[in-house]
């Protein structure tokens, strides 16, 4: 059997990585600017209009969605790990203004002074998430810059905003010819841009270049180390209660809302109310998407009831009733949330399993019986869910709780990624993944197969035994690095599968994870390892892009249809795992069709 690691070699995108982190060791804030000429060379498939003088629309509204708003009057960004790290810097941050991107969980804070913004980051992955967002943002802008400084359209953009007066359809089609924009390119930037900041942003790009300068302050792989000691001390903290560190952990990397949604039952309590507000309202045409559901399964309709959760709560709410009523309902089955944990805008959850009411889970979940629910009430073993972390983060927080507990019965990992030969809202389940970070190779047995998910999924396709490829970041490719592995068979990219996998190599063994080579991890894993991606992206076919459209209640299909398959993976084995030390006598139930995930009647 061919074992070779793949080799996906570009000269110009270690080129751009080398000369920022060779510039950033500087002790003094470098220019965003001196790092166009190699971020363009690199062609990034997310950029590939970086040297032409017309406005790569789609990259540009990629960066804004991951960017703050007021990055478009930052002067100087500073990136550090910990108040502590700005502090001895001169930045007293938590006194600044905190923002946020709608597209990246980042803690930022801006300081409209003196027009500094400081980003928290987690591991060099923020770094190379950064770097060329802001890089890519610059050149895009400066574009903007170029085609409308001259002529009057500048002064009278400048006036509008001056006179706080909205823009006539007259001038602002002026302004889209003025950009060589066609009328869906410039509609997009109104998305990002809404309301009158299209014309503030416009006005401001008109009268000035961007000329950022961006600085790290602390660098040291300790000071990574320290943030997420310190994210784990506030959440052991607020679990104390829990006593997290001597209970069997069920480790879960995925999102905040699918599975408390699935175990809370909330949406069910609030169904009429929800319902009242999509008729009223129609956010997203949801109401035609509900007439068609009406007709179909509740696993449909419940989808949709959890997307719709997330908008009512933002939007209505009734002076937050809704809030207090989920909260209520979350602490009656044992769910402790830790939301703002520091440093790392990385939330946790935590879920006692012997509080789940039977009676409240979603119906896809509840495969156990009489017998194995009681056993179930007698666990002591917790879920411990954490917003997926973006790259070496995931490594870096992994470490930490392995570390810290007792005892890990299983490590769940899900998350987007692209895919080189699937649909957006496919479902890709890995046994091999590639490290870009490690160079390594980890081949492992997936507990998760295209059955476990398949019955929960009503749009799109789940292919198992993929080979994915962990990547740097999302910017740092092109089509050529994807076409080199997809020639070698891999098909699924995306960014902390093999963080992960070095960190549970180092659970596994007494020693540091290796470099440059074919890791086996099939022998020795004393629990539970499953991956689980839905697709975001098509990067190669272009059918979708992750460039500017995310998957919204689209991809509530593959979302939920994998937390299921985990959720019902963790009580299976848990139950399975009590009714064994139990005293009962009793033989275990959980057969077959139930670990391996197949639809009950």
């Amino acid at each position: 059997m061919d074992r070779a690691t793949p080799v996906a070699h570009s000269e110009e995108i270690e080129l751009y990585i080398r000369t920022y982190y060779s510039l950033l060791r500087s002790s003094a804030p470098i220019r965003v600017r001196s790092l166009e000429e190699t971020h363009a060379a690199m062609n990034s498939s997310l950029h590939q209009q970086a040297e032409s003088e017309d406005v790569d629309v789609s990259a540009l509204v990629y960066c804004a969605l991951r960017l703050p708003p007021c990055i478009s009057e930052t002067k100087l960004m500073v990136m550090g790990q910990m108040e502590d790290v700005f502090r001895r810097a001169g930045y007293d941050v938590e006194s600044w203004h905190p923002v946020r991107a709608r597209a990246r969980r980042r803690k930022l804070f801006f300081d409209p002074e003196t027009r500094v913004l400081a980003a928290y980051i987690a591991s060099v992955s923020d770094i190379d998430d950064l770097i060329p967002c802001v890089t890519t943002f610059q050149i895009e802008w400066n574009k903007i810059h170029r085609k409308l400084e001259t002529g009057d359209l500048a002064q009278r953009l400048m006036s509008l905003v001056d006179d706080d007066q909205y823009a006539p359809l007259e001038l602002m089609e002026e302004v889209r010819s003025a950009l060589s924009l066609s009328s869906a390119d410039f509609g997009r930037l109104g998305q990002i841009w809404p309301g009158r900041m299209l014309v503030q942003n416009l006005a401001l790009a008109a009268r000035a270049r961007l000329d950022m300068r961006i600085t790290v302050l602390g660098s040291g792989l300790s000071d990574y180390r320290r943030s997420v000691q310190h994210w784990w001390g506030k959440i052991a903290e607020k679990c104390a209660h829990l006593n997290l560190t001597a209970r069997p952990i069920y480790l879960v990397s995925s999102n905040v809302h699918s599975l408390v949604n699935l175990v809370s039952g909330s949406v069910w309590e609030a169904r009429e109310e929800m319902l009242e507000f999509v008729r009223e309202h129609n956010p997203e045409d949801l109401w035609s998407e509900y007439q068609a559901l009406a007709r179909e399964g509740d696993g449909s309709l419940a989808n949709f009831l959890y997307y719709v959760s997330r908008l009512y709560a933002s939007r209505v709410d009734n002076g937050g009733s809704h809030r207090r009523r989920v909260a209520e309902r979350e602490a009656a089955v044992g769910i402790t949330r830790i939301s703002d944990p520091h440093c790392l805008d990385v939330e946790a959850q935590v879920v006692e399993l012997r509080s789940i009411r039977r009676e409240w889970l979603d119906p896809r979940v509840s495969i156990l019986n009489d017998a194995e629910w009681e056993a179930l009430s007698r666990s002591d073993a917790l879920i411990f869910n954490i917003d997926y972390p973006l790259g070496m983060a995931a490594y870096h927080i992994f470490s930490q709780v392995s570390t810290a507990i007792d005892r890990l019965q299983g490590v769940y990992i899900l998350g987007k990624a692209a895919t080189l030969n699937g649909r957006v809202g496919d479902v890709m389940i890995p046994n091999v993944v590639y490290d870009e970070h490690s160079s390594n190779s980890y081949l492992f047995r997936n507990c998760f197969t295209a059955q476990d998910v398949a019955p929960f999924l009503e749009f799109g396709t789940v292919f198992d035994n993929q080979k994915a490829v962990t990547v740097r970041g999302t910017i740092l490719q092109n089509r050529d690095f994807m076409h080199v592995f997809y020639e070698e068979g891999y098909t699924d990219i995306e960014m902390e599968a093999g963080p992960y996998l070095s960190g549970i190599y180092e659970d596994i063994y007494p020693k540091r994870y290796p470099v440059n080579e074919i890791v086996n991890l099939f022998i020795n894993a004393p629990y539970d390892i499953g991956l689980i991606h839905y697709a975001s992206d098509t990067p190669i076919s272009r059918r979708q892009m992750l460039l500017s459209k995310s998957l919204s209640y689209f991809g509530v299909d593959a979302t939920y249809a994998a937390s299921i398959a985990v959720l019902r993976r963790i009580l299976a084995r848990e139950a399975q795992r009590q009714m064994q030390n139990g005293n009962t006598g009793s033989t275990v139930h959980v057969d077959a069709s139930v670990l391996f995930g197949l639809q009950q009647g």
